[in-house]
């Protein structure tokens, strides 16, 4: 009945159901990365953490975020089921964003209205209580909406089906832009019952709320679902079948026992040939995937490195460029370029995109490089600094000492300050003499600049404009805009990779597996985080630019190895091989004289005697199995 209605609902070709999907996509997007916009300021000047703390509890909850789809995609697979998956833990998602939001509100333990907190143990474990939560459900549900959404397509509908990847994929980004410029937005707010701050309440509010609208819409679309049951325990039963496929391999590793085409076929004797065959499609893809967290490796350090690339440079910065370009490449790329490669006879398969995707993400490491180059020589010495902004030092001409505010401190008299960093812009310095007279001081400051400010000996409390300003390193002119080629290199290369690998991902998998390789597939993204810090930190590069060059080479050694183990993939058909493996012959009574045989054998193998009917039947096997070989390809 539920396929005769999805059959009825279809618009253009599509199932009316994935508009559900993709709209819950957008909203749950739009929830994570918009309490993630403001969760380390959260962290910092809420809570007070220190900057090596709140960076720490950052980066954790992101890797927890990329390690719970393996727990979802079990779940999903062996007893839920992707649809009721995708619900319950929403809930889980939901109720984790509310209690972020509540722990924001500093009112809450502030008995003695002095706008501080006085409870601070409670707002970090309700904090750590939500983030928990949050993992668990934005983890738990993403590799079953993408998977859950491919289900609702019929074998006949397979460009649809990539196409809404495609749209699954910009629905992920837009929500992302908004929520990435509008959060922040909202943090600058001030409220508060007792007292005015920075409204955290309302940035997480507004991220809760877009996960309860996510919900509903999903529940909404309940009644138009293609909704596939659970197979049971799939995951503990692939791991018994590999189990049991290497222990018997090693107990026949004698040269008495013939080889199998494939080492999963010792597992023969005891399970179902179609969960064996099943289980060597999954491995297969598995094995692909051991190369592609590098990817990811360069693709998130738009976060760090190239964040902080961009404080030593000037101009205003669009932190938002990177889903911008992904919502102007997708549709280009569908409906301009992959078709334009069709026309000319190319063979541009998924895996030769993914390849292709991950030299252009190398090139974008390129131009990082090229660019930090011309950084080096703008601002030279004062590189060392990572949050490198404007340097000033005060010298003190009078013959009395002073102090002066903004980091600079009491000024002996007839002494110079040290250099010290201050923020690009106007800053204000508050000059403060013996008598406590003081005045206002302020100076417009460029990216990488270096001021050395003179007060002369005739200087006046009450006249600050007496102060002469020395430009001992000018501003650094290198605008923000030079980063835009290594923003458009990346984001091409996430769009032909990215979507691709989510395509592939599912159209690969077994019909019972499909969120376990999903899973798969996000794990890549959490190892590839983990790699940054391995080898930034082993590396130990004295400049900039030859880490990014080193990031560069490195992906492009390990897509060369990609390249070749794409080579020998052979593109297969799950469900062709599902259906050849449901056969009349594969009965029981088969596996159970594989069995038998296999343990007069054992008891022969002493003797090296192999008995004729042996012979005939691994000739049949290997004959059988030489035939599914020539199905994949």
């Amino acid at each position: 009945m539920c396929l005769l209605l999805c059959v009825q609902v279809d618009v253009c070709g599509y199932p009316l159901s994935i508009f559900f999907i993709v709209v819950n996509e957008f909203c749950e997007r739009f929830s994570y990365y918009g309490m993630r916009a403001v969760l380390v300021l959260y962290f910092r000047y809420f809570l007070k953490w220190d900057d090596d703390l709140a960076t720490s509890i950052y980066h954790t909850f992101i890797a927890l975020c990329y390690l719970t789809p393996i727990l979802g995609a079990i779940v999903a697979d062996s007893w839920l089921g992707k649809f009721k998956t995708i619900v319950y833990l929403s809930i889980v998602y939901t109720v984790g964003q509310v209690v972020m939001a509540v722990s924001a509100i500093h009112d809450i333990t502030d008995t003695d209205r002095d706008g501080t907190p006085d409870n601070m143990t409670f707002h970090v474990a309700m904090s750590m209580v939500g983030l928990f939560l949050i993992a668990l459900g934005t983890g738990g549900i993403k590799p079953c909406v993408a998977a859950f959404g491919g289900d609702q397509f019929e074998d006949h509908q397979e460009k649809q089906r990539s196409t809404f990847f495609s749209i699954f994929y910009l629905s992920i980004n837009a929500g992302s832009l908004l929520s990435t410029v509008i959060t922040p937005i909202l943090r600058g707010q001030e409220c508060g019952i007792h007292s005015q701050q920075k409204c955290y309440p309302l940035a997480f509010g507004v991220p809760a709320a877009l996960m309860v609208v996510a919900l509903i819409v999903f529940i909404m679309g309940s009644g138009m679902y293609n909704k596939t049951a659970p197979k049971g325990n799939i995951m503990l039963e692939v791991c018994k079948c590999i189990g049991f496929a290497i222990k018997n391999r090693f107990r026949h590793r004698s040269k008495t026992f013939p080889k199998r085409e494939h080492w999963m076929d010792w597992a023969n004797e005891k399970y179902d040939k179609l969960l064996v065959a099943q289980v060597k499609m999954v491995l297969k893809v598995l094995f692909l995937y051991i190369p592609l967290p590098m990817f990811w490796t360069l693709f998130d350090q738009q976060g760090s490195r190239w964040t902080l690339q961009a404080t030593t440079m000037d101009g205003n910065f669009v932190r938002t460029v990177n889903p911008i370009l992904i919502l102007a490449l997708v549709p280009i790329m569908d409906s301009l370029v992959y078709p334009l490669i069709k026309k000319c006879h190319l063979n541009f398969t998924p895996l030769k995109r993914m390849t292709v995707g991950m030299l252009i993400a190398a090139l974008a490491f390129v131009a990082a490089a090229l660019l930090q180059l011309q950084i080096d020589v703008s601002i030279y010495m004062f590189l060392a600094c990572c949050f490198a902004l404007s340097y000033r030092r005060f010298v003190n001409g009078l013959g009395s000492p002073l102090n002066v505010t903004l980091g600079v401190g009491d000024i002996a008299p007839l002494s110079v300050s040290n250099y010290s960093l201050v923020p690009q812009g106007k800053a204000e310095f508050t000059i403060m003499n013996r008598g406590g007279a003081s005045c206002l001081y302020s100076k417009e400051l460029g990216f990488g600049s270096a001021f050395t400010l003179v007060i002369p000996s005739t200087f006046n409390i009450g006249s600050p404009d007496a102060i002469q300003v020395v430009e001992d390193i000018k501003p650094n002119t290198i605008h923000m805009g030079w980063q835009i080629p290594q923003y458009f290199l990346m984001t091409a290369g996430e769009v032909v990779f990215s979507v691709t690998g989510l395509e592939f991902s599912y159209s690969q998998a077994p019909s019972n597996m499909k969120s376990v390789l999903q899973a798969g597939w996000l794990f890549t993204v959490a190892v590839g985080n983990i790699i940054v810090l391995i080898v930034a930190e082993a590396a130990q590069l004295p400049d900039q630019w030859a880490e990014y060059i080193l990031f560069a080479s490195l992906l492009v050694v390990v897509c060369i190895v990609f390249a070749v183990m794409s080579y020998f993939y052979t593109y297969t058909d799950p469900a062709e091989i599902e259906a050849q493996f449901r056969q009349p012959e594969h009965e029981p009574e088969e596996k159970k004289r594989d069995r038998v045989e296999m343990e007069r054998k054992d008891s022969d193998c002493s003797k090296g005697s192999k008995g004729s009917d042996k012979k005939k039947r691994d000739s049949v096997v290997e004959q059988h199995n030489q035939d599914v070989k020539q199905s994949k390809m």
